[in-house]
């Protein structure tokens, strides 16, 4: 007999427990413990934590200082875009090598949208799935530092548009805005090479003599990884003919909400001057007055 009570006792959890799942589960939906997950690149995200040392994302104003660079004020103007926009809820990190995955997860909905800018041609190349937002980053507001190995002594010499029919550079056509920048340059050679680590590491043995990058005061303007070095030219620019959005996803269930948000949000920023404030702090938009612009975008 006590067994029979025990095994009726059991058989009731059997239908009962899976019904507390299910309630516990949309408790923890509504209580907003479930935060939406968010995929970065792993460096990013380590200079995007020491950039903010504990500050809250939505009480930055300054954008001068150590760890600052052009992905990190992405990161900081899109989160402050979307809480102005009234879109509050909570983002959970997840980092990795996830530059190729982002599109996908973009796509199938199960990345809500990339902290990451993209280039407004390639952001085109995704619009059955993404809405794209107002430019982050203007046409004529995107500037590139021209890096070189500082053993290439040829390279310290270049100082106008015309010279550059004697220097050769590395880039890929997979990188449209790029490609199309140098393209357009009166160089004697521009070498395609798909992956950027083989592009730094050609211009660092001066197989090419420069490549495009953000410029990085905060690192005074050096690169170095993995036996790699390169510097900036210190009186040359490049401007970039493009401009740099956010992407939402349409396929994700917060998508079209996150983008209206977004785009109400970036209007407030760029009427407070707060984005051309924060990438000229952060360097990415040098002094003028410090540097030449090497070239000039075709007409439109």
């Amino acid at each position: 007999m006590g067994w029979t009570q025990n095994n009726k006792y059991l058989r009731s959890l059997y239908f009962v427990l899976p019904m507390l799942a299910v309630l516990f589960s949309h408790t923890v939906n509504a209580l907003g413990i479930n935060k939406i997950q968010i995929y970065v690149r792993d460096d990013v995200y380590i200079d995007y934590k020491r950039f903010l040392n504990g500050r809250n994302v939505s009480e930055i104003t300054d954008f001068s200082g150590e760890y600052i660079r052009r992905d990190v004020v992405d990161m900081i103007l899109a989160q402050q875009a979307l809480v102005l926009g009234g879109f509050t809820k909570e983002f959970e990190y997840q980092t990795g090598n996830v530059n190729f995955r982002n599109t996908k997860l973009l796509e199938q909905g199960k990345l809500l949208l990339s902290m990451d800018s993209y280039w407004l041609e390639d952001a085109k190349a995704m619009s059955d799935s993404v809405y794209v937002s107002k430019a982050l980053i203007k046409r004529g507001e995107y500037y590139a530092g021209v890096f070189y190995s500082p053993n290439n002594k040829k390279m310290q010499q270049l100082q106008s548009y015309k010279q550059l029919i004697n220097y050769t550079s590395v880039s890929t056509p997979r990188w449209r805005t790029d490609w199309e920048t140098l393209h357009n340059l009166p160089l004697n050679k521009l070498f395609v090479e798909h992956e950027w680590v083989s592009q730094a590491r050609m211009v660092s043995m001066m197989w090419a003599d420069f490549m495009l990058m953000p410029l990085m005061p905060s690192l005074k303007n050096e690169f170095n990884l993995e036996g790699i070095k390169l510097v900036a030219h210190p009186s040359l620019v490049m401007l970039l003919d493009g401009s740099r959005h956010l992407v939402v996803s349409k396929a994700h269930p917060y998508g079209t909400e996150a983008f209206k948000a977004l785009q109400k949000g970036l209007k407030v920023l760029r009427e407070r001057g707060m984005i051309i404030k924060a990438y000229t702090q952060a360097g990415f938009i040098p002094d003028l007055s410090k540097y030449e612009v090497l070239n000039e975008l075709p007409p439109r």
